[in-house]
């Protein structure tokens, strides 16, 4: 039995995915599940960069807006939502376009889930608290001892990586890349289309600090200011996302805009290269360039919709 085909556009935060999406999803009859594990939260609008009510009304979006700002959100809920928003765009006739830069949620919608062991929070808060105590680099490199696997696809600063990969390797005594590698991400019930969006990084520099510009002007700071009077806990998601933190402390008086919007848009180019060096790991994405491709995107999307075959670019810088 052929497997329904569905198209996937994905890339570094501000390589231009929202509008090139809407734009796709507009030609093709296509609607929009969103990949973005913090457009799920509920008022985390302009400092996420979510779709407009404009973008949305140009095009039906999917999996935003799911939980509010303090609760937490996991690969295996995404999946979840993320097929049934897919089996009933399918119901009702339209092609399902998936848009969105987190490399792991979609990794999981088209491969299905590793089986690894659940958490375990006795030992998830003794490693989290080790990494307080010692600096999350001192736990990168006794996971470069337990799992070199896995270490050397997890970046050494990202916290929550490298306390699940320990906690796997610990809880269970066998190492998380040996519970991927026997899984193998191998359930996968579509025939895909992976188109990466490939913008050298000078211009993806240049548009992170644009659009920083951009959210401010649109009232980000008036954002975090609602937030920030909920008194969420300093661990909330919403102040692990990207430029919340930093807008937080400007609004409580503790730093100046400057020193946050450049704190921001460091932490950002950062990110963007480990969704780069994320999606370059993912064998199936077909590279183009946003701004020279954009027809050859349309026409190679329409083209996999009717059946054919996409060839491969070459990969990111």
């Amino acid at each position: 039995m052929q497997r329904p085909r569905l198209v996937c556009l994905v890339g570094p935060t501000a390589s231009g995915k929202t509008r090139l999406g809407v734009e796709l999803a507009q030609r093709l009859g296509a609607e929009i599940v969103s990949a973005d594990s913090r457009q799920v939260h509920r008022e985390l609008d302009i400092g996420t960069a979510k779709p407009t009510p404009e973008e949305r009304r140009m095009a039906r979006h999917h999996c935003l807006d799911l939980i509010p700002p303090d609760e937490r959100f996991d690969v295996a809920r995404f999946r979840t939502h993320a097929l049934a928003a897919v089996a009933d765009i399918r119901r009702r006739g339209r092609h399902v376009l998936v848009v969105g830069g987190t490399g792991l949620y979609v990794r999981a919608l088209l491969y299905g889930l590793c089986p690894a062991p659940p958490r375990h929070p006795p030992l998830r808060a003794a490693l989290v608290s080790m990494a307080e105590r010692r600096g999350t680099a001192a736990l990168h490199r006794g996971l470069v001892h337990v799992d070199p696997a896995a270490a050397a696809r997890i970046h050494p600063h990202d916290t929550v990586r490298i306390v699940r990969a320990l906690e796997v390797s610990m809880a269970s005594g066998r190492r998380l890349s040996e519970w991927q590698a026997r899984h193998a991400f191998g359930d996968a019930p579509f025939e895909t289309l992976i188109v990466g969006l490939m913008v050298p990084t000078p211009t993806l520099d240049a548009r992170i600090v644009r659009r920083i510009d951009a959210m401010l002007a649109a009232g980000w700071l008036d954002e975090v200011r609602r937030l920030a009077s909920r008194r969420y806990g300093d661990d909330a998601p919403v102040w692990r996302t990207l430029g919340y933190a930093e807008m937080r402390r400007v609004v409580e008086g503790r730093a100046g805009l400057d020193e946050a919007t450049q704190a921001t848009a460091l932490a950002t180019r950062r990110y963007a290269k480990r969704q780069r060096t994320w999606f370059r790991h993912e064998s199936q994405v077909v590279w183009r360039d946003p701004e020279r491709d954009a027809a050859r995107i349309a026409d190679d999307v329409a083209a996999f919709l009717g059946g054919a075959r996409i060839a491969k670019a070459q990969g990111p810088e």
